[in-house]
Order: structure tokens, then sequence, then C-alpha cells
């Protein structure tokens, strides 16, 4: 005769809990890395965004004529300005480096990094499917743990 105040039967419902709590730690670390991915897939979305806006705008630039444009001065804010013939553009690198391109080379550059970009929305969609799978699972398991636990017996 086994009854809820049955020693062995404790011991269980304790093992069960502590392995729940567990099961939900290992969720919130999920979370957490969701959120991760997600904030990264928005960064490269933005990224891919402004690099395609800048391939649209080397494509569109000309090196015979004047082209009134608008120039970003922040937050929002443009101005228009004319902008002259074009046969150069300049590419940072990084660290205060930059180089200058022609149009032809600029838009090479601009094309691959959008590669680039693409591949890593991708790497990041899968991570975030596979985060999503793993926490669909953690949690039926967790779940069924509970649904065993109310059983009587």
């Amino acid at each position: 005769m086994s009854s809820a105040s049955d020693p062995s039967r404790q011991h269980e419902f304790a093992a069960m809990e502590q392995r729940i709590n567990e099961m939900v730690q290992q969720t919130r670390a999920l979370e957490a890395y969701m959120n991760d991915v997600m904030t990264r897939q928005v960064t490269v979305s933005k990224l891919m965004e402004e690099a395609r806006l800048a391939s649209t705008t080397i494509q569109n630039i000309t090196s015979e004529s004047e082209v009134e444009s608008l120039m970003p001065v922040g937050v929002g804010v443009y101005v228009k300005t004319i902008v002259p013939p074009i046969r150069k553009v300049l590419i940072t690198l990084g660290a205060g480096v930059a180089l200058e391109k022609n149009r032809e080379d600029a838009l090479n550059y601009v094309e691959s990094r959008i590669k680039e970009y693409e591949v890593a929305a991708r790497q990041l969609e899968g991570q975030r499917q596979e985060i999503a799978m793993r926490m669909e699972q953690v949690q039926a398991q967790i779940n069924q743990m509970i649904r065993a636990a109310q059983q009587p017996g």
C-alpha cells in the first residue's frame, strides 16, 4: 500500500520537481539565446536594407551630370543638396581607414556585403528555428512530467 506520505513516493516527487526546475532553467536559457538571435536578425536585416539602399544609390549615380539628392544629417532629418558628377566613392574599412573605389568596384563591394548578410540571415533563421524546436521539446517534457505527477498512484 503506497500513499502520498510514503518516503519512496516523496523521493520520486522531489526528484521530479528538481528535474522540472532544471528544465525550466533550460527553457529560460533558451529564451535568452532566442532573444539574442532575434536581436542579431534585426541588426542583419537593417544592415542588408542599408546595403541595398547603397547599391541602388551607386547604380543611380552618374559621372556625367549633377544630381539633386537628399543628404541625411541625423535623426531622420535630410537637406537637399546637389551632388556633382561622381567618378569615385569612399568605402570605409573601419579603424579610420577608407579606400577610394570607382563606381563598379564600389558596387561589387556592396553586392558582396549583401550576399554576406543574406548568408548570416539564413544562418540566424536556422538557429532561431532550432531553438524554437528545442524549447517546444522541453516544454512538452515538462508538461508530460507534470501530468505524470498528477496521476494517482
